[in-house]
């Protein structure tokens, strides 16, 4: 039996941008019709030096497992943060079907979800966007505004590495960290060490898509900030335990009833944006769910792509 395998290269070029925005925000939908399922991620952590995460869903006729580490450390070693593999299973046999680069699939869910986030909680006449951090998932989140016409202001603590984005993808670099957190729309791609926006720094009218604090003790966003927003998650369960909202769950300031999920925003369920003057974050855990889309999205381009095939 042999498998096509993706590499990162050919997982880019089998999903594009505009495809990945339509297959996640297809998989947002019927993850909250009950359609495609999943348990929360395992986390089997290493702190400080990283975690390993396993990440299982079943939907649209196949099943995925993500085994994937996050070890923000590694690019000062020369290493990606990011490194795995996605496997995809026939649901109905349970035959393995592909492997795939786990860095490119979450490069491309990742991006999806923060500007799906943005563009459905963003005010009405909502103008400048910045991303921070441009490492391979930010970047990709710039590029996914680009392909859907949108400028977009880019910052990161590698003045460099923002300047190296912003050319390959027609963008601009923010003349401060200061001016790029004071956009209209920010999405935030860091690490999650560090928090960006302290308390009393959000403004009226800002959507932010936090999409760093994927993990236990990562924040970006100051807890008494999480006060003075209208909340959203990707996921209540894996949110509550692992991502930005955790530490507001902890202190009692941030309950189930006042966050809702983005898929139910998505299918009429719950209410999105109600004012131009509403704060709205949106905590993004990354779901596997959304591997599953682009990895099947992958998939259906797998006889038109001259593949390696391996062995089992």
């Amino acid at each position: 039996m042999t498998v096509p395998f993706f590499s990162g290269a050919d997982v880019e070029r089998a999903v594009s941008p505009h495809e990945a925005y339509d297959a996640v925000t297809a998989a947002f939908i019927a993850h909250a019709k009950g359609e495609w399922t999943m348990p929360p991620k395992l986390y089997v952590t290493n702190y400080p030096a990283g975690d390993f995460r396993a990440m299982p869903a079943l939907g649209g006729g196949h099943a995925l497992l993500k085994w994937v580490t996050s070890f923000p450390g590694n690019p000062a070693k020369g290493l990606p943060t990011v490194t795995g593999l996605v496997l995809l299973s026939n649901a109905d046999t349970g035959a393995l079907e592909a492997i795939l680069s786990a860095a490119a699939v979450t490069a491309l869910r990742t991006a999806a979800a923060g500007v799906i986030a943005a563009e459905t909680f963003c005010r009405a006449g909502a103008e400048s966007i910045a991303v921070i951090g441009c490492g391979v998932n930010g970047a990709e989140t710039a590029r996914l505004f680009r392909a859907l016409g949108s400028d977009v202001a880019l910052w990161d603590v590698d003045e460099a590495r923002a300047a190296a984005v912003a050319d390959l993808l027609g963008a601009h670099v923010a003349p401060s960290l200061a001016d790029a957190l004071a956009s209209d729309i920010v999405v935030t791609v860091t690490p999650g060490r560090e928090i960006l926006f302290p308390a009393g720094s959000l403004q009226p009218g800002q959507h932010v898509s936090l999409m760093g604090a994927d993990g236990p003790g990562k924040a970006e966003v100051a807890v008494a900030e999480l006060q003075r927003a209208d909340l959203f998650c990707d996921d209540w369960e894996q949110a509550s335990h692992g991502g930005e909202l955790a530490a507001g769950v902890k202190a009692g300031i941030v309950t189930h009833d006042r966050v809702r999920e983005i898929g139910r925003v998505l299918t009429g369920d719950a209410e999105g944006r109600r004012s131009a003057e509403d704060i709205t974050l949106f905590d993004s855990t990354g779901l596997a769910i959304q591997d599953l889309a682009i990895a099947r999205a992958a998939f259906a381009k797998a006889d038109a792509l001259d593949l390696p095939r391996l062995a089992l």
